[in-house]
């Protein structure tokens, strides 16, 4: 069977693990996912191409990398992180300008210019005059609209009481609840004007302020890491990514660029002549089944129980709810390896120089 056999290295690569946040530990090698939207990238695809991947590899070394995360806070606090105005309120993003910087740990205000580093004076005075003008119509509210309020509800009141001593179709009756009817539409017309002017002059203009904090985590990052992949899908798709594959610049992060040294068709077989088994020098994602069914035979260390680590890797996804569901794949990532035969899916590489256990996935 022909396939696509692509080597790349990478100088660091992290392959974050979806549920790692303070610090950002790597997979050892990428999950089928992350090279299967890699290649997708690479050759422009809008629609998913149906292929099975073989991932194996060898890294070097893996350090941590501090990095600085910024996180937004729910709501506006005046005395903590760093004041920042959105370019774009309808957006968390880094398109902002800094405003200032609360110095200590406590006791800062924005509004009040204590304990802070002033970046825009303008924009500090902005956030300010709208926090004045909050205040104002707090006040106002208080001081005049609840107190009209307050009247037109005992007002309401005396009208309900007058209703119950008139007759049931009287003019009188009438009168009193064309009234009422006026005192309703009066209070709905205040709040509402209140409401209106509150937001357009307050909490729109406000909004676009945001309180922003940072913190320091960390990445996983491997060394030097080396990847084979063997490509199995149509003789048009591999062709396209073969074509394409110098578009590949990155697999992880998008600062993790690959250098691809090779990418060529080769036969894989399922049987094995001149020799017993292969053993692999490689690391790599084996299926979990062919490791139970004893296909591929994992050469155990001396004193460990332990043959490899057992993941569930995302590989392709469909969209239901508008929600990505994916594919899981359960594989065993192990280096000290060897099969003798073949399977449905499990081949061989055979090279002069150097052979490959190769297992679709």
């Amino acid at each position: 069977m022909e396939v696509l056999r692509i080597i790349l290295t990478q100088s660091s690569a992290n392959y974050k693990k979806e549920e790692t946040v303070l610090n950002k530990m790597t997979y050892p090698l990428p999950p089928f996912s992350t090279v299967i939207g890699a290649l997708h990238s690479a050759c422009d695809y809008k629609e998913y191409h149906p292929m099975d991947i073989s991932i194996q590899g060898k890294y070097e070394a893996m350090h941590k990398e501090p990095y600085t995360d910024y996180c937004f806070l729910n709501s506006i606090m005046d005395d903590r992180g760093i004041l920042v105005k959105m370019k774009n309120q309808s957006f968390l993003s880094t398109a902002f300008d800094r405003v200032a910087k609360a110095k200590a740990s406590t006791g800062n205000s924005f509004k009040k210019g204590i304990t802070i580093e002033v970046m825009n004076k303008g924009l500090l005075e902005e956030y300010r005059g709208l926090k004045d003008l909050s205040e104002k119509i707090a006040k106002f509210k208080k001081d005049r609209i609840d107190k009209v309020l307050c009247l037109t509800k005992k007002r309401k009141k005396t009208l309900v009481n007058k209703k119950k001593k008139c007759d049931g179709n009287s003019t009188m009756l009438k009168l009193i609840s064309k009234r009422e009817k006026e005192i309703k539409e009066l209070e709905k017309t205040i709040k509402e004007k209140l409401k209106q002017y509150k937001t357009e002059q307050y909490e729109k203009p406000i909004s676009k302020f945001a309180s922003l904090t940072t913190s320091l985590k960390y990445y996983e990052v491997l060394n030097n890491v080396e990847l084979i992949l063997h490509i199995k899908s149509d003789k048009n798709t591999l062709t396209e990514i073969k074509d394409n594959i110098y578009n590949l610049k990155s697999i992880g992060r998008s600062e993790d660029f690959v250098d691809v040294r090779e990418a060529r068709f080769v036969d894989v077989v399922d049987e094995i002549r001149d020799q017993d088994e292969v053993i692999s020098e490689y690391s790599a994602y084996i299926s979990y089944e062919l490791i139970k069914n004893e296909n591929i035979n994992l050469q155990s260390k001396t004193g460990t129980s332990a043959d490899g680590t057992k993941y569930y890797l995302n590989k392709n996804y469909i969209i239901e709810d508008n929600k990505r569901i994916f594919e899981k794949k359960k594989v065993v990532y192990t280096s000290d390896y060897s099969a003798e035969a073949g399977s449905d899916t499990l081949y061989f590489d055979i090279g002069k120089e150097k052979s490959y256990i190769v297992n679709f996935n």
